[in-house]
């Protein structure tokens, strides 16, 4: 299999790292390939929302896999408003990155991919509308997985309390999902073997308030939590505030079902206690 990733970012990267081995070919795209050292073995090429050159269309247009994790903006999706033309032609699998964001408040209740989306913010329904405009684009072959809040090496509750920027907020109620970003990899191959689309939530089993994850980090490291502080009248910028305006417990029983994926960190549990293993937030 030949493999183009629109948007080389930290899942993308993980994804090849953990299954580079299955493609004969993998390219993809950065802003600034001049500066991208660290992607061995990965041909790359510049996008930056203009037509990109004849060499990166010729590579998409061979290529039996596309992963996109370019997220939409205002105007829509980047690479369908220039290579719209080029992905609708021929065949091929489609895997594109979306969140579980795109499901808005529930208050705390269940969601699963039957739920419709209802999110009040702006670039949660920029991605539902880009979910549509890829599922319709690419003859119908595309998966779309529904991330939750992305964890992993280098970014994730042992860093931030390493570096001083942990906090304690508060919201009576309030409950994310989070997946790991090996699991993210895991799904990703799973669903480009799936024969056929559709929409699966990337997710763990637990959602859980975000100060417990930060709590359990500390005692991992053996260090004091950070004092808790409360929603309403803590200093947050908007887009963080943002963040807390949807609470919903996020299933994965259809990702487990229909595309075999067995999480290899299904509670955020796992995750940190083999993240400190490994080193980080020493």
């Amino acid at each position: 299999m030949r493999l183009f990733i629109l948007g080389l970012g930290y899942s993308a990267r993980h994804f090849v790292g953990r299954f580079g081995g299955s493609f004969s070919h993998i390219a993809g795209t950065v802003r600034d390939p001049a500066r991208q050292d660290d992607l061995a073995g990965i041909e790359l090429h510049g996008f930056s929302g203009s037509r990109p050159a004849d060499a990166t269309v010729d590579r998409i247009r061979e290529a039996d896999v596309v992963l996109v994790s370019i997220p939409p903006g205002s105007a829509g999706d980047p690479a369908l408003m220039v290579l719209g033309d080029v992905l609708a032609a021929g065949r091929r699998k489609v895997v594109y990155l979306s969140t579980i964001g795109v499901y808005g408040d529930h208050a705390g209740g269940w969601v699963d991919e039957s739920t419709p989306p209802q999110s009040a913010l702006d670039r949660a329904r920029m991605r539902v509308a880009a979910e549509q405009a890829w599922t319709e684009t690419a003859n119908g072959d595309v998966a779309i997985l529904r991330l939750a809040g992305i964890y992993g090496p280098g970014r994730n509750a042992l860093v931030t309390l390493r570096s001083g920027t942990a906090r304690r907020i508060i919201k009576p109620g309030q409950v994310f999902n989070r997946i790991h970003v090996d699991d993210i990899a895991s799904a990703i191959m799973a669903a480009i073997h799936h024969r056929g689309g559709g929409i699966w939530n990337v997710c763990d089993d637990e959602p859980t308030p975000p100060q417990d994850v930060i709590t359990y980090a500390a005692q991992l490291m053996g260090v004091a939590p950070p004092a808790e502080e409360a929603f309403a009248t803590a200093e947050m910028s908007a887009m963080a505030r943002s963040f807390y305006s949807s609470s919903a417990r996020v299933s994965n029983a259809r990702l487990k079902r229909d595309l075999g994926v067995t999480l290899t960190y299904p509670t955020y549990r796992h995750g940190l206690d083999a993240l400190w293993r490994a080193g980080d937030g020493r």
